[in-house]
């Protein structure tokens, strides 16, 4: 039966919320600590990354569509390749592959650096460079975004989730800082040197994770039947799909909108270390919506997660209609904070709703619809701003995303979903 538990003798089988755990409590957990360190160590430094890159291929070509062409070549692997990082996760110790793909970051960051500090790179070494880094992304997300429910017990996914997503949020706001001042004063190459170190140290914290063990059974099957049970998984929930099929096209405006136009629309409006301020300033956003999500458990997860992800229109509209300074960085305040209450809430509902055997390759679905599209958002934008302008096509970004925000919305299969505090029986 679809809703709440019957209460018995007038007795609501719910605990009560003051014997619900504290916000603080996965910290107990000694493995969710080391695992909230390397994420601090990574995102730190890949808070930088993409200014300097974006930078970098500015200062060497001084063309949007060159800028298009590197990003997208990081993420057509990083597509193609992500099924396969979910069954590797779902197959291998998840720790291990976040080892091997940390490691991998580290060295292919330290060699962007060195050729840009030497004044020996090219584009194409930046987008080789940035291929590479697509592969091992293909790995990391995946086992990343499964690793949370082994570390912590049900109750507590969701602070768990907020205390991951503020500790991402606030090496954010210090990497787009730092971005601007090293970025613009030292150069890219400095950049990406720390982006180079601080993926070293998360290997070395990731390298003292252990996770429980998990049965595997005595005969592993092939990697085509994985993605089928995966896929069986993904599509047997159509809350699951519909929001992914939603942010395949939201993620495609956001990339071309913010990633290609952004800095291009900042360098002659506002300044790189602007530019780094407001990538600051949308981190601030991100910090107060894990805050908020520390103690805001919403019934209805998705719900509350998809009216958050439209805070992205106003930010959108604004940076293409209105590129004042103190405009955007209110805007960019509330774009952060949508993405961060939508994430936490999301990626907490997955972890309740999908067993924990093919989360990995449920997780690798949901980020390979989400993401196929960003290639065509990153390649489009530069020749749509050549015909359009760039504010134009920036407006319309923004309204393409209320659309299919709204419209996710409107589906009663998102709607009935519960958070996993929540005793009702799970909706597919």
């Amino acid at each position: 039966m679809a809703g709440r538990l019957p209460a018995v003798s007038g007795h609501d089988p719910r605990p009560p919320r003051r014997l619900l755990r504290p916000p603080t409590g996965p910290l107990r957990h000694r493995g969710f600590r080391y695992f909230l360190a390397a994420r601090f160590s990574s995102v730190l430094g890949n808070a930088i990354a993409p200014i300097a890159v974006a930078f970098a291929v500015l200062d060497l070509t001084d063309s949007p569509l060159a800028l298009g062409f590197v990003l997208a070549a990081r993420t057509v692997p990083n597509v193609t390749l992500i099924l396969f990082g979910g069954v590797a996760a779902d197959r291998f110790r998840r720790e291990t592959v976040l080892l091997a793909s940390n490691t991998l970051c580290a060295l292919t960051q330290a060699a962007a650096a060195t050729l840009l500090i030497t004044g020996a790179a090219d584009v194409w070494h930046i987008a080789a460079i940035e291929a590479v880094n697509g592969v091992a992304a293909a790995f990391t997300m995946p086992a990343m975004a499964s690793m949370v429910p082994q570390l912590v017990n049900r109750d507590e996914l969701r602070p768990a989730n907020a205390l991951s997503g503020l500790t991402r949020n606030a090496a954010m706001v210090g990497g787009g800082t730092l971005a601007g001042v090293v970025v613009g004063f030292a150069g890219s190459g400095w950049g990406l040197a720390v982006n180079a170190a601080a993926f070293a140290v998360a290997a070395l914290f990731v390298a003292r994770l252990r996770l429980p063990a998990r049965e595997h059974g005595g005969v592993r099957p092939s990697t085509v039947r994985e993605l089928r049970e995966g896929w069986r998984e993904f599509v047997s929930r159509r809350w699951v799909w519909v929001v992914v099929v939603a942010f395949c096209v939201i993620n495609a405006v956001y990339a071309g909108g913010f990633g290609t136009l952004g800095p291009l629309v900042a360098d002659e409006a506002l300044g790189r270390v602007a530019w780094g301020a407001l990538a600051s300033a949308q981190a601030v956003g991100l910090i107060l919506g894990a805050l908020l999500m520390l103690r805001w458990r919403p019934d209805r997860p998705l719900v509350a997660g998809m009216a958050a992800i439209l805070c992205d229109v106003p930010m959108l509209v604004a940076l293409g209609a209105f590129p004042h300074f103190g405009v955007l960085m209110v805007v960019f305040v509330l774009s952060g904070l949508g993405h961060s209450v939508f994430g936490i809430n999301w990626e907490s509902t997955l972890q309740a709703h999908i067993p924990p055997d093919r989360l990995s390759r449920v997780v690798s679905y949901d980020m390979l619809g989400s993401f196929v599209a960003l290639p065509v958002g990153q390649l489009a934008a530069g020749p749509l701003a050549a015909r359009f302008g760039p504010e134009e096509v920036l407006v319309a970004g923004g309204f393409i995303v209320a659309v299919f925000g709204l419209a996710v919305l409107l589906e009663p299969s998102v709607r009935r979903v519960r958070g996993p505090e929540s005793r009702a029986p799970e909706t597919v």
